[in-house]
């Protein structure tokens, strides 16, 4: 008896306690705390060294103004239709739009298009794209290398032989774009690389995937990446943001000591019937955020018209419009959706898809700009966001031997002061692993 009274005594206060319980996380609560864990994980302090262009230090009592010019954390969105909208007019207004909100570009690699005839790329193509993009501070990521969800139709019908073609076509493109585009989608949808529409439209890679395995496949081909280029940072992407995912890609994708052969876990998040609520949101980031890896976010599409994916399917007549209704709903959404993501300190990167409702994907009216380039609510409130609510712009007092310190959102930054009749600048970036002072040359 004094054993039991004992051993309950013991338990009581671990029963009672409330980690021994996890509360269900409200929307309210998870929204809530949103912008206090956007202070903890998105911004820190910064001490600068200023000196002024003979090397010496600013001096004391002066007035810096500091300006973020680019954000570290990657907003960004797929650019398939930049110089192919229907007028050079609204291609302008999409080229404008683009570079005034994103930092971070998806471009089109699916190897039915990019090689129609083999041998016969799109790469001028593609590399004028990418030129665009990096001189407007835009990084680029290649989509996808590997996807059997069609496939070129000069492919030999030998499966062993498509997937040796396929390998080398990663390791081409790879190596071939190194130190333009170190981002890649390596592997698209694997976890459901056998359902009927990749059996019907992909025959033949379908039955090479089958053939090698899965785990087989994913792994050859990351490491074919990896060779071609060693500085890339490497993707796999799917839809399937529950547990499969893990069971069948990640826990294979791994060398023979366990370790991932990727350097970053995509989820893709189209809302074609609805938004996920901020519950759902959260636990998909939290059920991956157990392997160690940065998250992005691929694919996002929120609707500003009618929802639902069998829209098409049942009435292929159907002109599906955005609507004032749907646009103030898809404003409010957008909002509530990059707050949670921004607030999850696993999160890195979030692309939407796409930028504008002409020739956006299934027709549906996903896009931030209208088919004639205006903007939607959508892109007004996240341009807020982005580059207004997360966005530092501060003046900083020079203390003793050039100091300056401040809080702000990590990313790149310049730093302006006005002394003896002179403007001078200069630039810095610093994250969350900036430690020393950052000494910042003004001229």
């Amino acid at each position: 008896m004094r054993w039991r009274t004992f051993s309950i005594a013991w338990l009581l206060p671990l029963l009672l306690a409330p980690r021994a319980f996890p509360q269900k996380l409200s929307e309210a609560d998870l929204l809530g705390q949103a912008n206090a864990r956007i202070q903890k994980y998105r911004t820190g302090r910064a001490s600068l060294e200023l000196l002024g262009p003979a090397g010496h230090p600013l001096r004391k009592g002066l007035t810096v103004k500091i300006r973020q010019t680019r954000h570290a954390f990657l907003f960004g969105c797929n650019i398939f239709m930049l110089g192919h909208c229907r007028t050079p007019e609204e291609n302008a207004e999409y080229a404008r739009r683009f570079a005034a909100l994103f930092n971070y570009a998806t471009a089109p690699f699916y190897w039915w298009t990019y090689e129609p005839e083999e041998g016969h790329t799109r790469r001028a193509q593609l590399e004028k794209t990418v030129r665009w993009c990096l001189a407007h501070g835009i990084t680029v990521k290649g989509h996808p290398l590997a996807w059997n969800f069609s496939e070129p139709s000069w492919l030999p019908d030998n499966p062993a032989e498509a997937m040796r073609l396929q390998f080398a076509r990663i390791r081409r493109e790879v190596s071939q774009f190194a130190g333009q585009i170190n981002y890649w989608d390596v592997v698209n949808e694997a976890t459901h690389f056998d359902r009927p529409e990749c059996q019907r439209q992909a025959p033949i890679l379908t039955r090479g995937i089958a053939q090698m395995g899965v785990g087989a496949y994913v792994r050859h081909a990351f490491r074919v990446a990896r060779a071609a280029n060693p500085h890339a940072t490497l993707v796999i992407n799917d839809y399937d943001v529950t547990s499969a995912y893990a069971d069948k890609v990640l826990k294979k994708l791994v060398d023979s000591r366990g370790r991932p052969l990727y350097d970053v876990i995509g989820l893709q998040a189209h809302q074609h019937t609805g938004a996920w609520p901020a519950e759902k949101i959260w636990n998909v980031c939290e059920r991956f955020r157990k392997f160690g890896k940065p998250l992005h976010i691929t694919e996002t599409t929120i609707l500003s018209g009618k929802l639902g994916y069998e829209l098409r399917q049942k009435h292929p007549g159907f002109d599906w419009t955005t609507t004032p209704q749907g646009e103030a709903r898809q404003a409010r959404q957008v909002v509530r959706f990059y707050t949670l993501l921004f607030s999850n300190p696993a999160v890195q990167a979030i692309t939407w898809w796409d930028f504008s409702d002409q020739g956006a994907w299934q027709g549906a009216p996903a896009g931030l700009l209208r088919k004639d380039m205006t903007p939607k609510p959508a892109y007004t409130a996240l341009y807020h966001l982005i580059k207004d609510k997360w966005w530092t712009r501060t003046t900083a007092r020079v203390g003793r031997r050039g100091r300056a310190r401040f809080r702000g959102f990590y990313g790149d930054y310049r730093v302006t002061v006005t002394t003896a009749g002179r403007t001078l600048s200069g630039t810095f970036s610093f994250d969350k692993t900036t430690r020393q002072p950052i000494a910042v040359r003004l001229r």
